[in-house]
């Protein structure tokens, strides 16, 4: 049977990328085969589109790190056909045929379970970037971080993690700062939930201190970089941060004052390879207790001729909330 799929191919001319038909027998070898109805775009899924090989290693390739549809067939009696599914992280859309496909064929170790206060298309609206958001507020969660103790700053604030991140801590009731380079996104930021905007600069002109006025409790970093290096010294005392990305530098410099004298906590974030359950277990709390009402007003949904422009957005900085890929729209 034959699909459509979004394959990135390299060329002399540099990478190449467009939407071909494809046979189920183009698919990798796997336990449960899956019609994808949607999937999201991540900064993840820019690099790879982008023939990045330190994301994915050979081409060509159908990127799409994150998808959601209805089993076709599985090898496995833990998966029945018509069940809907969603996988998220673990090797898909890296080296893995991907998201961008309307089929995909995995292990069943990647699946997990639909909850039913999700419909498919909310699910890719959460996507990897915003799990990633979920579990690091979870991280601050189990840190101590409880919303009477002061505010939380959110960096890349407009970005797919950032956004969702931004509109979960307000929800949990947490007085959120949201950090960001785009002035004019400032009333956006405000209405999903930060009570004060600020700019990068003002954040990054600590760069370099060894401690600083202890304003913030807490942090969701999703940059990377100088910021770490710059949030770190205005934690207050037993504060912690989280850090998932890198588009602002993989190095950060730090003291150890703010670590031994405040006792502050710096917090990885891993939404590719932590174990199923605990990824059932986000999916579950996005579908119950931090559902976000708003989250569909983020997101915009694009089809196979609009795949192309977002993915270059989200390359460039230039995203804003989250993209959701309607697999079955032109």
């Amino acid at each position: 049977m034959t699909y459509q799929a979004y394959f990135v191919e390299e060329a002399e001319t540099g990478v190449t990328a467009s939407w071909v038909s494809k046979e189920d027998t183009d698919l990798p070898e796997g336990d449960v085969l899956i019609e994808v109805a949607y999937s999201s775009v991540n900064y993840k899924d820019a690099l790879s589109a982008n023939g990045n090989r330190g994301v994915t290693r050979e081409y060509p390739h159908t990127p799409g790190i994150d998808a959601a549809g209805r089993v076709i067939s599985s090898s496995v009696d833990q998966y029945s056909a018509g069940d809907e599914v969603v996988v998220f992280g673990f090797d898909l859309g890296m080296n893995t045929a991907g998201g961008f496909g309307q089929k995909i064929r995995v292990p069943a170790s990647w699946v997990l379970k639909k909850p039913s206060g999700l419909t498919l298309a909310e699910a890719m609206s959460w996507g990897t970037a915003g799990f990633t958001a979920a579990l690091s507020v979870q991280k601050l969660e189990r840190a101590g971080i409880v919303p009477e103790k002061g505010p939380v700053l959110v960096t890349g604030a407009t970005g797919g993690v950032g956004s969702v991140a931004v509109a979960l801590l307000s929800k949990l009731g947490f007085s959120v700062v949201a950090v960001s380079g785009k002035a004019e996104q400032t009333e956006w930021l405000k209405s999903l939930g930060a009570v004060e905007v600020v700019s990068r600069d003002t954040v990054l002109a600590l760069k370099g201190k060894a401690m600083a006025k202890p304003l913030y409790q807490a942090a969701v970093d999703t940059v990377g970089g100088d910021m770490v290096s710059a949030i770190i010294p205005q934690l207050q005392p037993e504060g912690a941060i989280t850090t998932c990305g890198m588009i602002a530098g993989v190095k950060f410099e730090a003291s150890v004052f703010p670590f031994i004298l405040r006792g502050v906590s710096l917090l990885g974030v891993d939404s590719v390879e932590i174990p199923r359950a605990d990824k059932q277990s986000v999916l579950d709390k996005a579908a119950g207790p931090w559902k976000l009402e708003g989250l569909e007003a983020m997101t915009t949904e694009v089809g196979q001729s609009g795949l192309a422009d977002v993915l270059a957005k989200v390359l460039n900085g230039q995203g804003t909330g989250r993209y959701r890929v309607n697999l079955n729209k032109d």
